[in-house]
């Protein structure tokens, strides 16, 4: 073969693959590919188009490597409480990045939502405002098209549009390739069609990103984190047996950028675990009182030196029914500080919705 030849085949060869990936075609929820699992399921014909209905389940195509690309699929639900969505680079059943619609919420300012999947725990209640929610009109038992332009760091999804409704914070996972797939909570189910996905190296993006989030000044961005134990176990400590610290193991964790520590990255929950030790000092001067502002989520029992100091619960519907016990600074703890080094110990506890800490010194 001839050079000529030889670069000639080798255009060929590459326009070949570009085809390839731009000529992506659904992938049918009746081929093999798929694993659906979950309570709820069945591939079915639903307005005309080969469907498949979940309901408290999933369907993924686990033979896939998707870092970065293009996901595409139409959806179609009523206007009942549900969460429906897709999601990609799965690492595990517990720890992925997700999207979904919340129906319930159309119109509203978190109509859908980005989150983070960390050891089965959704973090909405963690990472909500620009780049994690945004206002969507929705269509309800009508096709509508989604598409979510994945990039190494953030996304832009598109819900029957040019423009992207929503365009993401950073990513929260590590850039590590997956699965995608598709879901629907255990509320209100959902239909599914045509999905496909193209991955590319670059794939084309629009819109702008949200401005960074960023800590306060003296937010606390190192933190200890010590194993789960049972928040049952300090009920009516108001001094902290030394024994509820001795068995416990524990690692220093940064804060992100927002200063939050999403504590379900370095603790799973489970039955009698669903607490864990925030620590961190502070220096401080013989009758010196101070403030700090402090974000949890769901409960926390604070103790300086060993004495508590703090209570307080800022779960969902905690405070009324529409409360959703998102985080943030909302909090005031008055810390009567001792000559030298001062321990602050919180006890964090974890129903649903995000297991977080955060804290800034005035």
């Amino acid at each position: 073969m001839t050079h000529h030849m030889r670069r000639v085949a080798m255009g060929l060869f590459i326009w070949m693959i570009g085809v390839t990936a731009a000529s992506a075609q659904p992938i049918p929820f009746d081929s093999e590919r798929w694993e659906i699992s979950g309570a709820e399921h069945e591939v079915v014909m639903y307005q005309g188009k080969q469907s498949v209905y979940l309901k408290g389940a999933s369907a993924a195509l686990s033979d896939v490597s998707f870092t970065t690309g293009i996901i595409e699929f139409d959806i179609n639900f009523s206007d009942a409480r549900g969460f429906m969505g897709a999601f990609w680079r799965l690492q595990d059943p517990n720890n992925f990045e997700q999207f979904y619609v919340r129906p319930h919420q159309s119109g509203k300012p978190d109509a859908c939502q980005y989150t983070p999947i960390f050891n089965q725990l959704a973090g909405w209640q963690l990472y909500h405002g620009p780049g994690y929610g945004e206002v969507v009109n929705f269509r309800f038992d009508v096709w509508q098209h989604v598409k979510i332009v994945v990039g190494t760091n953030h996304a832009e999804v598109y819900i029957d549009s040019n423009e992207p409704i929503l365009v993401t914070q950073p990513f929260k996972h590590d850039t590590q390739a997956g699965p995608v797939g598709v879901y629907s909570g255990n509320f209100a189910g959902a239909y599914f069609a045509n999905f496909q996905y193209q991955a590319l190296a670059n794939p084309p993006m629009q819109g702008t990103p949200p401005e960074s989030e960023t800590a306060p000044d003296n937010a606390v961005m190192t933190w200890d984190v010590s194993s789960p134990f049972d928040e049952a176990s300090l009920a009516e400590q108001t001094t902290l047996n030394r024994d509820a610290t001795a068995a416990l193991t524990w690692q220093t964790v940064p804060a992100e950028a927002s200063g939050v520590v999403n504590l379900a990255q370095y603790a799973v929950i489970d039955e009698g675990a669903d607490t864990v030790f925030a620590r961190t000092t502070i220096a401080g001067r013989r009758g010196e009182v101070r403030t700090m502002k402090i974000g949890y989520s769901d409960r926390v029992r604070v103790y300086l030196n060993g004495k508590l100091v703090y209570a307080g619960d800022n779960g969902y519907q905690s405070r009324d029914f529409r409360y959703l016990g998102t985080i943030g600074l909302f909090d005031t703890v008055v810390l009567p500080l001792q000559r030298g080094e001062n321990e602050l110990l919180f006890a964090v506890s974890e129903s649903f919705g995000g297991w977080g800490i955060m804290a800034a010194m005035e």
